[in-house]
């Protein structure tokens, strides 16, 4: 598996095939639709990611000392987000997420071109993610 720069530069590489914003944000789209469903049994509030204007709901789990997410919203364009974020961030080390950078989101425009409410969901559905992997490292990782 690709480490996570090399999968944020492919994601920049993809949306520069697309000339303009409303592009982008219809593969953002395409992107959310092809996220596998969340169980409903994780579709409940100690799950929803508090400071989305929509609904989003995340799972993170320990595989083979990896974390990996699964997500689902009630927004398409933000399941897309999530989507996106999943594919930077699942089956990495919890080292791995909690120093994420995250460039690709500007380097795409996607905090540049989302409103102020949409841009805080994003952010909050990444200090998730980040606070789960904490979760998960070991104590030498600390």
């Amino acid at each position: 598996m690709a480490d996570i720069r090399s999968t944020e530069k492919e994601i920049v590489e993809e949306f520069e095939l697309f000339d303009d914003w409303a592009d982008k944000y219809q593969y953002i789209i395409e992107i959310g639709q092809k996220l596998p469903p969340l169980e409903n049994q994780y579709k409940t509030d100690d799950y929803r990611i508090k400071g989305c204007q929509s609904s989003v709901w995340l799972h993170a789990r320990s595989e083979n000392g990896k974390v990996v997410f699964e997500a689902d919203s009630d927004s398409t364009f933000v399941k897309g987000e999530i989507a996106l974020l999943i594919r930077v961030l699942s089956n990495r080390l919890p080292s791995e997420v909690v120093s994420a950078e995250l460039d690709f989101i500007d380097a795409i425009g996607l905090r540049q071109h989302v409103a102020v409410t949409r841009a805080n969901g994003l952010a909050a559905m990444i200090k998730q993610m980040k606070l789960y992997a904490l979760g998960m490292q070991s104590p030498v990782e600390k």
